[in-house]
């Protein structure tokens, strides 16, 4: 979502500025980086240049906030107060500080300006960031409370590798939120709601989670691999895992690196002649013999073609290879009716 303002937010805090004392306006403009360079400064650094201290920079800034707000310069720009205002409710009017001032600029001279107007509307409401939450803004304290308390209970309902298309979360957490207005029950105003939240994310390929999951918050190319394949739904050999990892997520995967890669890690399956199937699945590990005697383990004596059957689901492998391995004598043998069990 791109927000064009129909005013210059440079000009607007130019003109309210003009009602503050030189030393006073300096420092707030040092403080929210309103100069000719976007770099903010502490309480600290602004008070060394002045000599004085913490708190007394504290105070002039709360002064200068005062003085603008008594101002009739302030009264003036009314409209562009009432412009933000509805900016912040069209974007749920509970919105991350980062998306907020991202949609409406990339320039962070244009944000720190937009910010200042934030801090000195006596409309919007900031909560800083926490545990759970990230710096958000606010009109409506009953729904930033209603909104911050659905994302906590969500959160609670998540497994720890849990993996949800963005469909089905949203759908979820919008029907935790049955008592809001209809005009914020939409997927994009969900998202960015969702947004607000350190305990919950998305992955590369919009699929949604707990934050701090190796499922969401994708690393290594294990990890990159393990999203590959379950986005397949089968097994994938391992040089079209590399090409996958390239194509999904721009990232480079060289073929031998990725088949060691898989080798090493449980969560990946050789079912075949450098194939991998995710061992959630359902496939076991083990050379073909070792795949029939747990399938006879499980089942008991089964006919050769039970036998095929079931190996085929764990193993892409000829059925004469099926075959040769259960003619085995030390491994196997055939009973009168023709099924094969563990010797």
């Amino acid at each position: 979502m791109s927000i064009k303002l129909t005013f210059k937010p440079k000009q607007v805090v130019k003109r309210l500025l003009s009602a503050l004392p030189p030393r006073a306006s300096d420092v707030v403009v040092n403080r929210y980086g309103l100069g000719k360079t976007p770099e903010r400064m502490t309480l600290e650094a602004i008070g060394k240049n002045y000599k004085i201290t913490r708190e007394r920079v504290r105070q002039i800034e709360n002064y200068s906030f005062g003085v603008i707000r008594k101002s009739p310069l302030y009264n003036k720009e009314k409209a562009i107060f009432d412009e933000l205002q509805t900016v912040v409710d069209e974007m749920g009017n509970v919105v991350s500080e980062h998306h907020l001032l991202k949609n409406i600029s990339e320039d962070l001279s244009t944000q720190n300006n937009i910010h200042f107007l934030l801090v000195l509307g006596d409309a919007f409401k900031k909560r800083k960031e926490d545990e759970h939450f990230n710096h958000r803004w606010f009109v409506d304290d009953s729904l930033a409370n209603k909104v911050e308390t659905a994302l906590k209970k969500l959160y609670e309902t998540l497994e720890d590798e849990a993996i949800i298309p963005e469909s089905e979360m949203i759908s979820t957490f919008l029907d935790s939120l049955k008592e809001i207005s209809e005009k914020y029950r939409n997927d994009e105003i969900a998202k960015r709601w969702l947004g607000l939240s350190k305990k919950i994310g998305h992955n590369p390929l919009g699929e949604w989670g707990i934050s701090h999951s190796s499922n969401i918050k994708a690393k290594g190319m294990r990890d990159f691999a393990y999203l590959s394949i379950r986005r397949h739904g089968s097994p994938m050999h391992f040089t079209e895992v590399a090409k996958s990892i390239k194509q999904l997520f721009d990232r480079e995967a060289h073929v031998a690196t990725c088949h060691n890669e898989l080798i090493k890690d449980k969560r990946f399956v050789l079912v075949g002649r450098g194939l991998y199937a995710l061992s959630e699945w359902g496939y076991s590990s083990g050379v073909v013999k070792d795949v029939i005697r747990e399938i006879i383990k499980k089942y008991g004596p089964l006919s050769k073609q039970e036998v095929v059957d079931k190996v085929l689901k764990e193993r892409y492998v000829k059925e004469n290879t099926i075959a040769v391995n259960l003619q085995n004598p030390k491994f196997f043998k055939k009973n009168k009716e023709g099924k094969y069990s563990i010797v």
